[in-house]
């Protein structure tokens, strides 16, 4: 793929010289670390979705009580909610792909998104910050898990070649944040109108 020997300064801020290098030493590394790269940066989100549904398997039934339920009910909407403040912003930016944008790069390793996919933040970077915030929330084991997968997700959209530094940075912060105010915010009033179902006759859980 060409890159466009137009450099395109960002609008947010220029992490482009770090770019230049995470994307060069990508491209000095051997063929399947870049394969596995490739195929964690695409697949690997569906890996939290799998924690999510063993997380609410954990707590079904409220038998781990309601606030247990409530955490694992909330960590897959607050993270959608994360996605969509990221969506928001990437709209309001609206910065250029570094696969466009920075000249003397080294090529992306997977398509370069087309134009009017904006960079800034990562979407991918923003939910796995907001998976990883909310799991732990819930499972407070899952820590030395989530948290390596989200930073590695973060850093593979920049080996790949899609995203500066700073839009994964600050896309692990924006989820993270976004995540873990909905939790401390709606844990006590979901919790406490899921434990007032239980209490109606008939509407208990088996």
């Amino acid at each position: 793929m060409e890159i466009n020997p137009v450099y395109v300064r960002s609008v947010t801020m220029d992490t482009s010289g770090l770019y230049r290098v995470v994307t060069g030493f990508a491209h000095a590394a051997p063929g399947w670390v870049q394969r596995a790269f490739e195929i964690w940066t695409e697949y690997g989100l569906l890996l939290f979705g799998v924690l999510f549904a063993a997380v609410w398997w954990r707590a079904r039934g409220g038998r781990r009580g309601p606030r247990a339920t409530a955490l694992a009910l909330l960590a897959p909407a607050a993270t959608a909610v994360a996605y969509a403040a990221s969506e928001a912003l990437k709209h309001t930016v609206e910065e250029e792909r570094p696969c466009r944008a920075v000249a003397g790069a080294a090529a992306s390793l997977v398509r370069c998104p087309p134009p009017g996919d904006w960079s800034f933040p990562s979407n991918h970077a923003t939910v796995a910050g907001a998976a990883a915030v909310a799991l732990v929330a819930a499972v407070r084991r899952l820590a030395p898990l989530v948290v390596p997968l989200a930073l590695l997700m973060a850093f593979s959209r920049v080996f790949v070649g899609v995203h500066y530094p700073h839009d994964v940075a600050l896309g692990l912060l924006l989820g993270g944040s976004v995540a873990a105010l909905l939790v401390l915010a709606l844990t006590g009033p979901a919790a406490k109108s899921g434990s007032e179902v239980r209490n109606v006759p008939g509407c208990r859980m088996p």
